[in-house]
C-alpha cells in the first residue's frame, strides 16, 4: 500500500519498525486478532470536548497484523477513529481526503477495501461507532461544539449494513451547550458518551470530562455514575459488562454491584483513552510513560505487574486501539417516544439528592431553558407537593434545568448544568440527581392524587401554577 502525501514523514518512522522495537516480547507474541490503530505525530485526547482538534499534525489508520503495521487506507490525507463493525468485516473511521476537507465518516471492508462515504458534512463528523440494524452514531461539529448524532434507517435485520444515504436521516441525541462526543456503544444499546461536568456547561479553560449514557433516540440522558470527582474519559465496555476508563495516570472502572468507581491495579504509566480487549481476556492499551513521550501500543493481562510493548513507533502517538474481530451484537433500543412536540417528566421526592436530601419542603420548582442567543430563561413555575412529587410538562430538544424554591421565591436547591428530554418522552426520576443507589417508595406520589394533567412548562402557556410568587427567582 502507498502512503498518503497528507502524513509527512510517517512512511520512514514505519520502515524502521523493526529496528526500533527489537524482537516481540513473549507476551506481545501471545496470538490474537489484527488490530487497527491510530498514529498522529500528536495526539490531544480531551481537545474535543474544547471543539479544538485532537490530531492537529494529522492521523493515519494502521492495519497491526503479527507485529507488523501498514497503512489501512491508501490515499487520504488523514484517518483517524476506527470502529470494527459487529460482524467483524468491516470498519468505520473518521476521514480526509485532501488536507483542508473536514473530517467525514468512511466505510472500508476488510475483504476487499473497498471504500463507501456515509457522511459527507461541510463540518467535521468524527468518532464514529456502530448501531444495531443498519445504524450508526458519531459526533456532528455544530456552533455549539460537537454534538453526538444517530444516522441510518433501522432495518428489519440487526446486523444489516449501513444504508449508503444514512446522511439523510440524521437525528441528533444530545442538545446541550459544549461538546459531546460519543465512546462506546454498550451492550444493553445505549450510548456512552463525554462531556464536561455539569453536563451542558461550557468547557473553557475548566474541562472535567465525565461519562454519560443515551439511548439511541436521544431519551434518558444520564450520568453513568454520580461519584463525580477526578476527570474521566476513554470508556470502553468489556465483555464482562464493565467500563473501564482513565483518569490519565491510572484506569478505573464502573461494575454493576457499586454505585461508585473501582480502581483497575494497573502498571504505572500514563493512559492515552480507550483500551480494547482480547479474546484471551488481554486489555490493549495505549499508555507512555510521562508527558514529552509518545503513546505505545501495550498488552496487559489484568492481575500482572507489567505490560508488553505490540507496538512503539518514534516520534507517533498510538491510540484508539480496536480489534478486528466479530463481537456480541448490542442490543437494539425500541424507542417510546410519541409524537408530541413536549415531554412529560415526573419527580418522586425532589428533597432527595445525593448532594444532601433536603431538611425543608420545596414549595415550588422552576424550570429553565436558554433561549436563541443562550441566554437562560425561565418558562414556569410549578407546586411541590407534600411528599416531595411534581409533575410537568416541559420544553423537548433543547437544554433544560430545574430549580427547588421556597415560599418567598428563594432558591434552596438548583442544577448547575443542563439535560434534556426528548420530543414525546415521558420521564420518571427519583429525586434531584440522586444516584442509582437511590429506590423510590412503593406508594402513589401525591401529585397524582391531586391531577394527571402535568403542570405546563413549556413556555407556550406561561401561567404559573404555582401557590406563590416564585416565577420571579431570586
Amino acid at each position: 500500500m502507498r502512503f498518503a502525501a497528507g502524513f509527512p514523514g510517517i512512511a520512514g518512522l514505519l520502515l524502521g519498525f523493526s529496528a526500533l522495537c527489537g524482537p516481540v516480547s513473549a507476551a506481545a507474541q501471545t496470538p490474537f486478532s489484527d488490530i487497527v490503530v491510530t498514529a498522529a505525530p500528536v495526539y490531544e485526547p480531551l481537545a474535543a470536548l474544547r471543539g479544538q482538534e485532537r490530531f492537529p499534525k494529522g492521523a493515519q489508520l494502521l492495519l497491526v497484523h503479527q507485529g507488523k503495521p501498514e497503512p489501512l487506507v491508501a490515499g487520504f490525507a488523514a484517518t483517524a477513529d476506527a470502529n470494527v463493525s459487529i460482524d467483524g468485516r468491516s470498519v468505520l473511521f473518521a476521514g480526509k481526503q485532501a488536507a483542508n476537507d473536514p473530517w467525514q465518516i468512511w466505510e472500508l471492508t476488510f475483504a476487499d477495501h473497498s471504500l463507501r462515504r456515509l457522511i459527507a458534512s461541510s463540518a467535521d463528523a468524527i468518532r464514529p461507532f456502530y448501531l444495531p440494524a443498519g445504524r450508526l452514531v458519531y459526533a456532528q461539529r455544530t456552533a455549539s461544539g460537537f454534538q453526538v448524532v444517530a444516522a441510518g434507517k433501522s432495518a428489519t435485520s440487526a446486523l444489516a449494513a449501513i444504508d449508503a444515504a444514512a446522511g439523510a436521516t440524521v437525528l441528533p441525541l444530545t442538545y446541550v451547550q459544549g461538546s459531546a462526543i460519543p465512546a462506546d456503544v454498550l451492550l444493553d444499546g445505549r450510548i456512552l458518551f463525554e462531556s464536561n461536568f455539569p453536563l451542558g456547561s461550557e468547557a473553557g479553560n475548566h474541562l472535567t470530562p465525565e461519562m454519560f449514557l443515551v439511548y439511541s433516540d436521544g431519551s434518558g440522558v444520564e450520568s453513568y455514575r454520580c461519584d463525580h470527582g477526578a476527570p474521566r474519559w476513554g470508556g470502553h465496555q468489556l465483555a464482562s459488562g464493565d467500563v473501564v476508563f482513565t483518569h490519565g495516570a491510572s484506569l478505573a472502572r464502573f461494575t454493576s454491584p457499586l454505585a461508585h468507581e473501582a480502581p483497575v491495579a494497573a502498571p504505572h504509566g500514563e493512559f492515552g483513552g480507550a483500551i480494547a480487549e482480547t479474546a484471551g481476556g488481554d486489555w490493549l492499551v495505549s499508555a507512555r510513560a510521562g508527558a514529552g513521550t509518545h503513546y505505545a501500543l501495550k498488552v496487559w493481562k489484568p492481575g500482572t505487574a507489567a505490560m508488553q510493548t505490540v507496538l512503539a513507533q518514534a516520534g507517533l502517538d498510538l491510540v484508539e486501539p480496536v480489534v478486528v474481530a466479530p463481537r456480541t451484537r448490542p442490543h437494539q433500543h425500541p424507542t417510546a417516544l410519541h409524537d408530541w412536540s413536549y415531554a412529560n417528566m415526573m419527580a418522586l421526592d425532589a428533597r432527595l439528592s445525593r448532594a444532601g436530601d433536603l431538611k425543608v419542603l420545596p414549595a415550588s420548582v422552576r424550570l429553565e431553558t436558554l433561549d436563541a442567543q443562550g441566554h437562560a430563561v425561565v418558562t414556569g413555575t410549578a407546586p411541590v407537593e407534600p411528599d416531595g412529587s411534581f409533575f410537568v410538562k416541559t420544553p423537548a430538544d433543547k437544554p433544560i434545568r430545574f430549580s427547588l424554591l421556597d415560599q418567598k421565591g428563594a432558591v434552596v436547591r438548583q442544577e448547575h448544568g443542563w439535560f434534556w428530554i426528548r420530543r414525546g418522552e415521558q420521564r420518571i426520576c427519583v429525586g434531584c440527581h440522586t444516584g442509582p443507589e437511590r429506590g423510590s417508595e412503593n406508594q402513589v406520589p401525591a401529585v397524582l392524587l391531586r391531577t394527571t394533567t402535568p403542570a405546563d412548562l413549556t413556555g407556550v402557556n406561561p401561567v404559573s401554577s404555582a401557590p406563590n410568587k416564585a416565577a420571579g427567582g431570586n
